[in-house]
């Protein structure tokens, strides 16, 4: 069984009292096929999409960044900022999508997460994409978070924040809400990020 979130829900992660909450995967899939549209498709080609998973950080020490492919900020999962990107799925043809770990068992030193995704290459039609994260955890029923809403030209997505509760869970709300980039995404949430251009 899972649990699929509505937007603006919010569930708190169950915590295991002798284990605590353990490691936290993000997963990512979605469907990187082009949509064949006409007879002319076949002559002129299409690209599918590339996705990129990735998340705002904000640690209790007031330390802010990002963990994503775009400027290898593949962080560490183990060290601040206990969140690590496993790798970048430049096609969407991996089984396993794209996974973001964030570590449970150093829930008091992180503040808030908000996972994000947003089109590195492709059009940016979202219902093609058909993306769904997945929250999964030790012990408990995995949360799914679907990006059901699509009427969108813009390339990236907020998902799901996780936001720490009195140092005992993580709440986890569903977002599914589209910017124009990484900066508008920062402003709605008052992040506080200076960005600059990246690359892979």
């Amino acid at each position: 069984m899972a649990i699929s979130l509505q937007k603006g829900q919010k569930i708190s992660l169950q915590k295991n009292p002798s284990r605590g909450l353990g490691e936290i995967l993000v997963n990512l899939n979605w469907n990187s096929k082009p949509v064949k549209q006409g007879i002319l498709s076949g002559l002129f080609g299409s690209k599918g999409i590339d996705l990129d998973l990735g998340c705002l950080f904000e640690l209790k020490d007031g330390r802010k960044g990002t963990v994503q492919a775009l400027g290898n900020a593949f962080g560490n999962l183990n060290n601040e900022p206990y969140i690590m990107l496993d790798g970048d799925d430049r096609t969407g043809n991996s089984i396993a999508g794209e996974n973001l770990r964030i570590n449970g068992d150093q829930l008091c030193k992180i503040k808030r997460i908000l996972v994000y995704t947003f089109i590195y290459e492709g059009v940016a039609n979202w219902q093609q994409a058909d993306a769904t994260v997945t929250i999964k955890y030790p012990g408990a029923e995995d949360i799914l978070v679907k990006m059901d809403s699509y009427n969108s030209t813009n390339k990236m997505c907020g998902l799901a924040l996780l936001e720490n509760i009195n140092d005992e869970t993580f709440s986890v709300e569903k977002i599914v809400q589209f910017y124009q980039g990484h900066e508008a995404l920062d402003r709605e949430f008052h992040w506080g990020i200076q960005w600059r251009a990246g690359h892979k």
